[in-house]
């Protein structure tokens, strides 16, 4: 998670893997508020009293991100993006092929 300026200058950042998780617990909602927070401190180091957050992407810490960033005390404005469950972004279907004798070569 990266904390940036209205320039998109970074400010701070934190990942999950920096905060100490290492394989598979690194996506998990747990993960990403722990990186949430400590980028959240280090932001409130620079002084950032608002954010406007703007989650990108599917995962498992969109929703824990953003109450670990309402628990540090920011004021903040939510962008949570429009993204489909995993379930729901399965590929079209190819089409169906039907093998007769005389297609077939046989």
């Amino acid at each position: 998670m990266t904390i940036t300026d209205r320039q998109a200058n970074a400010l701070s950042w934190a990942t999950a893997g920096g905060a100490g998780f290492k394989g598979s617990r690194k996506s998990t909602p747990f993960a990403a508020q722990v990186a949430a927070e400590n980028a959240g401190k280090m932001a409130q180091e620079c002084g950032v009293k608002n954010l406007e957050v703007r989650i990108k992407g599917p995962g498992p810490g969109r929703d824990s991100t953003v109450r670990a960033l309402n628990a540090l005390g920011f004021k903040d404005r939510y962008d949570l993006g429009c993204h489909p469950d995993s379930a729901q972004r399965l590929p079209p279907l190819q089409k169906r092929r039907i093998y007769t004798r005389e297609s077939h070569g046989s």
